[in-house]
């Protein structure tokens, strides 16, 4: 899956540097508080994506020593810093030019101009939005959206969709600011939509810290994989009962996956060791984001119990 991000964020880069450097020319030109609010939102964005690269290029660095399972995680921290930028710059500037020009209001001297820049800003954020939204479906199989973001393991894909979903629905608020201002006589209009825009913003910011807050604490594989996984323990004929097993990405494509098994009485040491390198090659095959696997044989009576509850069930 994160193979599929960098086309997604690659598209936004483009679409976003553009749109940027139209937006300031344009907020220069006619003094609108809203195309400043949305030229300023499109720098952050610019930054989230490059951000998001510089995260998945860290990510796939080999382990060494201090970091023996790798750099899968940096995914996740470059994500939780774009949640942070959106909120603290994005949505913060916004909320402040917003108030500077309700205090204040201005006219805006040019509405064609700013039009114009919001028609072909929408176009492109909507392209950018279609190649975000297609790839995301494509991994998403049956799932409703916000299960499908839930269960995601690659933060990169859901930060760019929400990203572009937020940058489209601040257009929308700058193209209603406008025509309120213009049509209705309303100046405030203008830094009102500011507001809106600041609201919008740190309502992602929200929805992606959330999400990647729980990536970074350490997230379980999901519920299928490991249903799997017992699936094929239960196969093998060595095996008397699976005593637990724990699973927790370490990125998008990498699993530790740690197992405690209790072999029949009087299984040979050779048919344990058989057994393990069965089971390893097996779940590899099948599952090749199990990246890291622990195997270990341990009566079921002398099990410790886990801190949260019995064994066999956990992640």
């Amino acid at each position: 899956m994160a193979g599929d991000s960098k086309p997604v964020i690659y598209a936004a880069l483009a679409g976003n540097a553009a749109i940027a450097v139209t937006k300031f020319f344009a907020a220069a030109y006619t003094g609108s508080s809203a195309m400043l609010s949305e030229a300023i939102h499109s720098v952050v964005d610019t930054g989230n994506q490059l951000l998001l690269l510089l995260g998945l290029a860290r990510s796939r660095r080999p382990p060494d020593a201090q970091h023996p399972f790798g750099y899968g995680m940096e995914v996740y921290f470059w994500s939780f810093v774009v949640a942070i930028l959106i909120f603290g710059l994005g949505a913060g500037i916004s909320f402040y030019e917003g108030v500077r020009h309700l205090a204040h209001p201005e006219p805006v001297t040019s509405y064609f101009v700013n039009y114009l820049v919001l028609g072909f800003a929408i176009v492109f954020e909507g392209g950018a939005w279609f190649v975000a939204f297609r790839a995301f479906n494509r991994v998403r199989g049956g799932r409703g959206i916000l299960q499908a973001v839930r269960r995601s393991k690659d933060p990169a894909m859901f930060t760019v969709l929400f990203e572009d979903t937020a940058a489209l629905l601040g257009l929308l608020i700058a193209l209603a600011g406008l025509l309120a201002a213009q049509h209705l006589g309303w100046h405030r209009a203008d830094g009102a939509a500011s507001i809106g825009i600041a609201i919008v913003l740190a309502l992602a910011a929200a929805g992606l810290a959330f999400e990647t807050r729980s990536l970074l604490i350490g997230e379980a594989a999901s519920s299928e994989t490991r249903a799997a996984i017992r699936a094929l323990i239960a196969e093998e004929p060595a095996v008397e009962a699976l005593n637990e097993m724990r699973t927790v990405h370490l990125g998008p494509e990498n699993v530790l996956l740690n197992v405690s098994l209790d072999y029949r009485d009087a299984t040979a040491l050779r048919e344990v060791e058989a057994t393990v390198a069965r089971l390893e090659a097996r779940i590899r095959d099948a599952f090749p984001e199990v990246a890291h696997i622990f195997i270990e044989a341990q009566a079921k009576e002398t099990q410790a119990e886990a801190p949260f509850g019995t064994g066999a069930p956990a992640g």
